[in-house]
This record gives structure tokens, C-alpha cells and sequence, in this order.
């Protein structure tokens, strides 16, 4: 099993930055991907950006709503993942989860995730 532990959250007002920050525990793989997804009120859960972790290598994606703003980094010595999130807008208002999978396959949905941390705030004021 893994646990997910995800910090960060908080209120900023448009154009600001904030990072999130995710913390791995339990099981260990040498090749995973982790993510981040995020879910607004009436929403569904949606794709934000991940990162695929092997020995050798980092190679990240995101959402097109993203590109250029967030960007999402990783700490293996720590087993945390990062999302810096800059120039904030009132419509990246929700709730981000940090999720984690095994392999290396690009994966976008949340059905393709197996572990789920619960979840932080964040909310954007105009």
C-alpha cells in the first residue's frame, strides 16, 4: 500500500503562486508515475499533471489549462512531489489530490490511479 499526504492549499488572490506539496509512504516501486488532479464544486475530478519516476529519468506532462503556469517537480530522497502553481486564476479554484500509479504509461484519467491522498484547498479570490 501507499499513502498519499498532500499540504499546501490555501487562499491567494489572482495572479499569485502557491506550491503543493505530496509525500509518499508505504510500498516502494522503481518505476511510477504521480500526479496531480483537481476537483471543483459540480466538477469532475480532472488531470492537472504528472510526473514518471524511473531510476534514470523524469519526464513530466500536464493539462493544455496549465502549460506554462504549473509545474510539477519531484524529491525521490524525500518521496515528495511538488505542483508550483503560478499566476492563479479564480477558475483553478478547487480541491488537488495528489494521486500515484505504477508504471510509466502516460495516464490522464482518475480511473487509471491507484492511490489518492485526501485531498487540499485551494481557492483563488478576484
Amino acid at each position: 500500500q501507499v499513502q498519499l499526504a498532500e499540504s499546501g492549499g490555501g487562499l491567494v488572490q489572482a495572479g499569485g503562486s502557491l506550491r503543493l506539496s505530496c509525500v509518499a509512504s508505504g510500498r516502494t516501486v522503481s518505476s511510477y508515475t504521480m500526479a496531480w488532479f483537481r476537483q471543483a464544486p459540480g466538477k469532475e475530478r480532472a488531470f492537472v499533471a504528472a510526473i514518471i519516476i524511473t531510476k534514470s529519468a523524469r519526464s513530466t506532462y500536464s493539462a493544455d489549462s496549465v502549460k506554462g503556469r504549473f509545474t510539477i517537480s519531484s524529491d525521490t530522497a524525500t518521496r515528495t512531489v511538488y505542483l508550483q502553481m503560478n499566476s492563479l486564476q479564480p477558475e483553478d479554484t478547487a480541491v488537488y489530490y495528489c494521486a500515484a500509479r505504477t508504471g510509466i504509461r502516460e495516464a490522464t484519467t482518475f480511473r487509471e490511479y491507484d492511490y489518492w491522498g485526501q485531498g487540499t484547498r485551494v481557492t483563488v479570490s478576484s
